[in-house]
C-alpha cells in the first residue's frame, strides 16, 4: 500500500480525489486533509496568506497519523504566488513540517510537463487576468514556454467547483492554440478528474490539470509508477504495475 497525503484548502473540487483514487487501483491511498482557505479570493494577497506555514501546519498532524508517505500541498494558486525560489521554501517547510518528501501542485505541473517531454504549453485558467499571469511566470521560471494564457476573471474557488464539463471544455478549448504542445487547467478548485478522456480527445493532445498531476506528484515523490490510462496521457507514460 502506498499512501499519498494531500493538503487541501477548504471545499471546491475535493471529491475528484476519491474518483482518481479509484482509478488508480487498490494499493494506492489518497488522504485528504483540508485547511484552513481564509478568505476565498483569487487575490494575490489573500493566497500568500493561505499559503503560509502557518495555515499548513494546522494539517500537517492528521496527515502524519494517517500514514502518509508524502505530502503535496494541492493548490496552485497558493503556491506560485509566491514565485519559483518562494514556492521552494515553501515546500521545504511543508518537508520539514511533515517529516515526509512534499511538493506542491505547482512544481507538479512542471514536472508532469518534463516526464512528457512538453516544452510549450498553453494556460486555461480560471483566475484573474493578474494571478493568471503569475502562473505563466512561474511555469517559465521552470523552463517551459508558454504560448498563451486565457483568464476567466473568477474571484473565489467556490464559483470555480461549479463549473461542470461544458464549462471546462470551453475552457480548454479558448485556450488552445496550434503551437502548444499540450493545455494546462491549474486550479485544484476545478471538477476535472471526469473529464481527462474527454478533454485530451477534443484537443488531440495532452491536457494536464490541478487535481491530475497533485496526484501524480505525491506518486513520484513516493517513487511510485502507475499506469491508469483513464486519468489521461500523463498517466500512461509509465510501466503497467496493476492489472
Amino acid at each position: 500500500m502506498t499512501a499519498l497525503g494531500l493538503l487541501y484548502p477548504g471545499h471546491a473540487a475535493e471529491d475528484d480525489y476519491p474518483r482518481i483514487e479509484q482509478l488508480l487501483g487498490s494499493d494506492i491511498r489518497v488522504d485528504l486533509f483540508h485547511t484552513d482557505i481564509g478568505e476565498d479570493a483569487h487575490r494575490v494577497d489573500a493566497l500568500r496568506e493561505m499559503g503560509s506555514a502557518e495555515r499548513l501546519a494546522a494539517g500537517v498532524e492528521g496527515l502524519r497519523l494517517a500514514g502518509a508517505e508524502t505530502v503535496v500541498w494541492a493548490c496552485t494558486s497558493g503556491s506560485f504566488v509566491y514565485g519559483w525560489e518562494g514556492a521552494q521554501e515553501q515546500v521545504r517547510t511543508l518537508a520539514r513540517l511533515a517529516g515526509m518528501p512534499a511538493s506542491s501542485t505547482s512544481f507538479a505541473f512542471v514536472h508532469a510537463a518534463r516526464e512528457l517531454g512538453l516544452r510549450r504549453v498553453a494556460v486555461g485558467a480560471t483566475y484573474p487576468e493578474d494571478v493568471a499571469r503569475l502562473f505563466a511566470d512561474f511555469l517559465r521560471a521552470g523552463g517551459l514556454e508558454v504560448t498563451g494564457t486565457r483568464s476567466s476573471g473568477i474571484i473565489t474557488a467556490a464559483e470555480v467547483g461549479t463549473w461542470g464539463e461544458e464549462d471546462v471544455l470551453t475552457l480548454a478549448r479558448a485556450a488552445d492554440s496550434a503551437d502548444a504542445e499540450a493545455v494546462l487547467l491549474p486550479d485544484t478548485a476545478l471538477h476535472t478528474a471526469a473529464y481527462l478522456g474527454l478533454l485530451e480527445k477534443s484537443l488531440s493532445k495532452p491536457v494536464l490539470t490541478a487535481n491530475q498531476v497533485t496526484v501524480w506528484e505525491g506518486l513520484r515523490l513516493a517513487d511510485r509508477r502507475v499506469n491508469a490510462p483513464a486519468l489521461g496521457i500523463l498517466f500512461t507514460r509509465e510501466p503497467l504495475v496493476q492489472v
